[in-house]
């Protein structure tokens, strides 16, 4: 079985800690993907603090650092999920583009950082995360709009907001909020400016006819057959 490390870090020596046979999404992050995914807790989640959250983090195992610790709350659940165990993973996906595991409607937001340039086809995980989500839940991806090829063992996109405006009308999605990192910010700490982030931020509307939610779930279910 090829070794599928979706989401790992570009300069990292950890991945030794991996099982060599393992397929899954690993969450090695820079500085900056961090700093993206605080922000959007603090501009967007601040105001639910005392509310009970149920928070899917896509993607989830830790090698040297997750998101977790943004979601640190006695109202909030937060659920990291992958292809594989590992730490920081609560639940293991049996497909990546088919989420057995995780029930419709389920869960008032989901994050994913540093994995979508990873899969080979980002459109029908983006499905399996608009099927999951509530309504008006939300969602937000952080993903590199440029840097050097690291294939975990592909890498496949690099994400611009014209990208993830395409993608949020492709599963019928409000797009709260797009921006793009072209600038360098003088992260000394590590590569973080090398891959200028693109974040999204995204919501699952209240309310769609009868026929918009066939019309969803016929494009979800024809795609699946297509991988």
């Amino acid at each position: 079985m090829l070794c599928q490390l979706y989401g790992v870090s570009h300069n990292s020596t950890e991945l030794e800690l991996v099982n060599a046979n393992s397929v899954l999404w690993v969450n090695i992050m820079h500085q900056s993907s961090l700093d993206k995914m605080e922000r959007f807790v603090k501009q967007y989640l601040v105001e639910l603090r005392d509310k009970p959250l149920k928070i899917l983090d896509l993607g989830s195992m830790d090698i040297n650092g997750s998101y977790k610790r943004f979601f640190v709350n006695q109202q909030w659940k937060y659920i990291g999920i992958d292809l594989a165990e590992g730490r920081n993973v609560d639940v293991v996906l049996s497909d990546p583009y088919q989420w057995k595991e995780i029930t419709a409607n389920s869960h008032d937001v989901v994050v994913s950082g540093q994995a979508f340039e990873h899969m080979e086809y980002f459109w029908s995980v983006m499905q399996q995360i608009e099927r999951v989500v509530k309504p008006e839940g939300l969602i937000c991806i952080i993903a590199p709009s440029r840097g050097y090829e690291h294939r975990y063992p592909v890498d496949c996109w690099r994400f611009y907001p014209d990208g993830f405006r395409g993608l949020a009308r492709y599963v019928d999605l409000e797009l709260l909020f797009v921006e793009t990192q072209w600038d360098r910010l003088d992260y000394n700490v590590d590569d973080s400016d090398d891959w200028g982030d693109t974040i999204a931020v995204f919501r699952k509307p209240q309310k769609r006819t009868f026929k918009r939610k066939m019309l969803l779930g016929l494009r979800r279910w024809l795609d699946s057959q297509n991988i």
